[in-house]
């Protein structure tokens, strides 16, 4: 017979070990890519033979598609969680816009993952972007637009067509890490600077507080009140600059660090 709590202590190892897979998996993929990326890196630093590593994962396609769905699910938790939260849908579409602002540069595993994918899927390859797509991008984008719609019903926000409202909230956030590289040779300063994010981050949701709400007064309040209660995370390295690749990026970390406090777009 067979003991439950053997079996259950088994089931337990197992998930750990898998769960290290998937961690040093990430690290690698991030850093490489899927074609640059080594299972011996990865089995290494997930302290596993690369015969248990294929015991998991049955090669290393399956290995990145787990990865990615994997990074995908605890992203799309928090970002869900924000849009379903107990609050206006004003409150919530602008909580979801700071939320990711501040994924972009506290996430930059995730960042750089996906843009890895955006160039696998403008290469043609197969199954690109599909995972997070499927796992985070739509349901986010469904119920971002159904927030709205909300929003726009209840008279709390402008009577617009909906995906405007997400093109509004969102786009400003892509814009502006796009935008970093030249606006470091326009404005002399750097745009990931952490002065230079907190200072965009609280511009940004003041700027919507004022502009998709009906009642401006209202929307500078919820503006106030989200980013009282919504501290700036920890910055643990420059994010992703999509024109530098890996290894110059690391560069620019070290060297680029020390410019101006803040950068203002004119």
């Amino acid at each position: 017979m067979v003991d439950p709590l053997q079996s259950r202590s088994q089931a337990e190892r197992a998930d750990q070990t898998r769960a290290r897979i998937l961690d040093a998996a990430t690290q690698e993929f991030s850093a490489n890519g899927l074609a640059g990326a080594r299972t011996e890196r990865i089995a290494e630093a997930a302290g596993v033979n690369k015969a248990l590593l294929y015991y998991y994962f049955r090669s290393k396609d399956a290995l990145y598609a787990a990865t990615l769905k994997a990074v995908a699910d605890r992203m799309a938790v928090t970002s869900m969680s924000v849009l379903n939260r107990d609050a206006s849908a004003g409150e919530r579409l602008l909580r979801s816009t700071l939320n990711h602002f501040d994924r972009i540069y506290s996430q930059p595993v995730f960042q750089t993952l996906m843009q890895q994918e955006m160039i696998r899927l403008r290469k043609g390859e197969t199954g690109a972007l599909s995972p997070l797509v499927e796992t985070l991008f739509k349901p986010m984008g469904m119920r971002m637009l159904a927030v709205a719609e909300e929003g726009i019903r209840s008279g709390e926000l402008i009577p617009v067509e909906p995906s405007q409202l997400i093109y509004a909230t969102l786009g400003p956030n892509v814009f502006y890490f796009l935008s970093a590289p030249m606006m470091r040779f326009i404005a002399g300063a750097d745009p990931f600077h952490a002065t230079a994010l907190e200072f965009r981050r609280k511009a940004a949701i003041d700027f919507l507080g004022q502009a998709i709400f009906v009642d401006r007064a209202h929307g500078v309040r919820v503006a106030a009140g989200v980013l009282e209660d919504t501290p700036m995370p920890e910055q643990i390295e420059p994010p992703p600059d999509p024109f530098l690749n890996t290894k110059s990026r690391n560069r620019t970390a070290e060297t680029g660090v020390n410019k101006a406090s803040e950068v203002r777009h004119t």
